[in-house]
């Protein structure tokens, strides 16, 4: 990924493409109109206190901002995107890597670190936010917009996430006990602690809202003997999950359906355990309290539900690269407002774990697989998706490593639970 300058003969092309001969006023306008924008992007710049970074402007002029060793290089292929991103960051940054409108020389996980160290600049680049804060707040969450969002991302195609997720085809927070664990342990090591906070008996009732590709209710069936019920959006999910049930021959303990947790509820079915695993985050803020309506509505008195899902320290609207290209409709909760609610569903809470850095391991080992799949990707995916999800990927690792972006499980009972157990110890893995 990283684009070296190194070695390059003084004859060979820069990469920048060469415009036509211009006459001299239309050389002097674009000359001024780029410094214009230079000027732009140094009264930004101007916020960083912390760490540095170099810029190679598409005239082939550098510039450093910041102080001390850089972090990493930028190549503006396009001085347009200079406006834009001065606007809007986020989006903007994310738009013109993915269109290659910017290059970079380094670690994308540098930009993110550069970003946070620079509290300043961070306020700078989120401010007029506002009214993208009110649209999310009065975003309508149909159960069609939904399941629309949901199938956006996740019917890419089993074969596709397969190259890069591991054999249990687990698509959310692994958990490692050793930086050494290969992704596959980390992530039974991640269904395992999670089966076993919610302290399953044999023949009791399972469901688990947005299931994935199946493998926590399968092994929730296999090692306790529980009856478990997934449901799904996702066609290419749910099919998956189906063939996975039929090849073990579980059918008379595990089952998998196409539907909403919404469309469930209303069927009046009950269950002893709820748990749901990197679902939430797609519900919507406005979408929230209709979860847990429906966790209330389905969980037997003295249930217990496990909720897993990302987190971020205060409320505020998706990132909008990340919202209009990877997950349409999706809302990163804050702990304190998913907490806040609990009393109002008779929730008690029983136990709260914050995952943050096993997440960013997690997606490290993502990107990584993807890297190494680049030649199958290519073989349906053009080289725009490929930067999409290298920038998907690594920008969120980074953002687990260096924001207040988090991942936490959420334990908590439907009314009083005095037969749980005392301490912790049955959850070691």
């Amino acid at each position: 990924m990283p684009v070296s300058t190194e070695n390059r003969d003084a004859s060979e092309p820069t990469g920048f493409i060469e415009a036509p001969p211009m006459s001299r006023a239309s050389k002097y306008v674009f000359e001024r109109t780029g410094e214009l924008e230079k000027k732009m992007l140094h009264t930004l710049c101007g916020y960083i206190e912390q760490g540095a970074f170099e810029v190679l402007f598409w005239d082939g002029t550098e510039e450093k901002y910041g102080e001390g060793p850089s972090f990493f290089k930028l190549m503006i292929r396009d001085r347009s995107v200079i406006g834009k991103l001065v606007k809007n960051p986020a989006l903007v940054f994310g738009e013109a890597y993915t269109d290659g409108l910017i290059e970079l020389d380094g670690q994308i996980d540098d930009v993110v670190r550069l970003l946070y160290l620079n509290k300043r600049l961070l306020d700078k680049i989120t401010l007029g936010r506002t009214g993208q804060k009110i649209n999310s707040l009065l975003r309508k969450v149909s159960i069609e917009k939904q399941k629309k969002d949901v199938q956006h991302h996740y019917d890419l195609g089993n074969d596709f996430f397969s190259l890069w997720l591991d054999p249990t085809m687990s698509y959310s927070c692994a958990y490692f006990q050793t930086p050494q664990d290969s992704l596959e342990q980390a992530q039974l090591q991640k269904i395992d602690y999670t089966l076993q906070k919610l302290q399953l008996q044999p023949g009791q009732r399972l469901l688990d809202i947005g299931s994935g590709w199946g493998w926590l209710i399968i092994r929730a069936a296999q090692h306790y003997g529980v009856k478990a019920t997934g449901i799904t959006v996702s066609h290419e999910q749910f099919a998956k999950a189906k063939q996975r049930i039929e090849e073990m021959q579980l059918e008379h303990l595990v089952d998998v359906k196409l539907m909403d947790y919404r469309e469930l509820a209303k069927t009046g079915v009950h269950f002893d355990r709820i748990v749901s695993v990197g679902m939430f985050e797609h519900v919507g803020q406005v979408g929230m309290p209709l979860y847990m309506t429906a966790v209330k509505d389905m969980l037997t008195p003295g249930g217990v539900s496990l909720l897993h899902t990302i987190t971020y320290t205060t409320e505020g609207p998706t990132n909008p690269w990340v919202e209009k290209y990877i997950f349409p409709g999706s809302y990163i909760p804050t702990l304190r407002e998913t907490i806040w609610m609990l009393p109002d569903y008779d929730f008690h809470l029983l136990d709260v774990e914050s995952l943050r850095i096993h997440y960013a391991m997690t997606l490290d080992r993502w990107a990584e697989n993807f890297e190494q799949s680049l030649e199958q990707v290519r073989e349906k995916y053009d080289d725009r998706f490929i930067r999409m999800w290298r920038m998907y990927l690594q920008s969120c690792a980074g953002s687990f490593r260096h924001s207040g972006l988090a991942v936490h499980q959420i334990l908590f009972s439907k009314g009083l639970n005095n037969h749980l157990r005392l301490t912790r110890e049955y959850t070691s893995v």
